[in-house]
């Protein structure tokens, strides 16, 4: 039987461990990124065929370039990697009629309007919001809700680009200095609040994994502001955690996703202590939240996906992999020091440490939650002592 060939795509040098995981499983690996990112350590041990190109959003350059592998590949599934390529993707997909999220689909995962849209028209809690297509709409929206507001990229990732907005001459400077990238944002309340994520992944319309999550601070805050972040999984029968699994449940429900991995966003609301729907994404969660899944239930979303992808086009039934049921908490933060110390935090819980420049990060994993939320705490004045440093958040995104 001739291997499964799978097409993945990314403008991020992420997913290694994706490639590896589908080589693993069997198939041949087509692979695809910019230019500027051709000397990244990829594991080219996985890959089968590397290309590259100046940028691989341009069109319809990428669509000739898919069009001209297909002359020898039968290639029956194209995966993107990184949030930025979805909608690129989705396009392709429509373009050769492939199976996975098309076009239309893929909005419900990129696009906080069309998100929030359907999230409302669905009975879900979601924050007040307005289109910023039309100022008599956008009047009428700051008459009834009172600011702070929310000004947010429609498709962009984490907390990039995002603004706070305090008063109704802000806001119109803003829209003003956005100019003819004006349409291309939405307005909505600002809810205090605490913010959540649940991680999954759905097989035949069906969530087979989902584990819920806590941040400690909300990811703006940290992004804007600076601090230590801090995510802490938590326990399957605590209440929080059985409401945000059948918010995510109805969530896949509603977009008809067939299968994927899948990173969600809901804000517990100070106000109401109703959950809100936030945000979604047809992707891995970022920020090392792989890594606190895997420490907590030795699910790793980059291996699963790759292993779905396979099965999928192999036309075979996907099976988890043995699941524990411990808990876990990240820790990191930006750090003063080029390669941090981190002899000093030594529980024996800690099971990974950051190695990147100028971060420090670790995960904490026991059987015991409270013992894991002290270790936290702990460790997140630890770290704000001894390495926390601030940097300016992007305003765009960078690879």
């Amino acid at each position: 039987m001739q291997p499964p060939k799978l097409l993945v795509l990314t403008s991020y040098f992420k997913g290694g461990t994706f490639l590896e995981a589908a080589k693993e499983a069997g198939a041949y690996v087509i692979f695809i990124t910019n230019e500027k990112l051709a000397n990244k350590p990829w594991p080219r041990h996985a890959i089968d065929e590397f290309h590259m190109m100046p940028d691989i959003h341009k069109q319809p350059d990428i669509t000739y370039a898919v069009a001209y592998l297909m002359r020898k590949h039968q290639i029956t599934r194209i995966v993107p990697l990184d949030d930025f390529d979805v909608e690129l993707v989705a396009d392709l997909r429509e373009h050769f009629r492939l199976d996975g999220l098309g076009c239309s689909q893929a909005r419900y995962f990129r696009d906080k309007l069309a998100e929030r849209m359907l999230a409302r028209d669905s009975g879900f809690y979601v924050p007040r919001f307005v289109a910023v297509f039309n100022d008599t709409e956008i009047q009428a929206f700051i008459d009834e809700v009172p600011p702070p507001w929310m000004l947010k990229p429609r498709s962009s990732a984490a907390a990039i680009g995002i603004r706070k907005i305090e008063s109704p001459e802000q806001l119109w400077l803003a829209l003003e200095d956005l100019g003819d990238e004006r349409s291309f944002f939405v307005l909505e309340e600002f809810l205090p609040g605490d913010v959540h994520h649940v991680d999954a992944i759905t097989v035949d319309g069906e969530v087979r994994f989902a584990k819920a999550s806590c941040y400690g601070r909300p990811p703006f805050e940290v992004a804007h502001f600076g601090g230590v972040s801090t995510t802490t999984t938590l326990p399957d029968d605590h209440p929080d955690a059985q409401a945000l699994l059948e918010w995510n449940r109805r969530w896949i429900a509603t977009t008809r996703l067939q299968n994927g991995v899948t990173h969600t966003e809901f804000l517990k609301c100070h106000r109401d202590g109703h959950f809100y729907f936030i945000e979604t994404a047809a992707r891995v969660g970022g920020a090392h939240i792989v890594e606190l899944l895997e420490a907590a239930t030795n699910f790793n979303p980059w291996r699963e996906w790759a292993r779905l992808e396979v099965a999928l086009a192999r036309g075979e039934p996907y099976t988890l992999p043995p699941l524990h049921h411990e808990h876990a908490a990240l820790i990191i933060c930006l750090a003063r020091q080029h390669h941090p110390d981190l002899s000093a935090y030594n529980a024996p819980e800690v099971v990974w440490q950051a190695d990147e420049e100028y971060h420090a990060g670790l995960i904490v994993a026991s059987p015991d939650y409270e013992r894991v939320c002290t270790l936290r705490d702990a460790y997140a004045e630890g770290f704000a002592r001894d390495f926390l440093a601030v940097a300016p958040p992007p305003d765009t995104p960078t690879a």
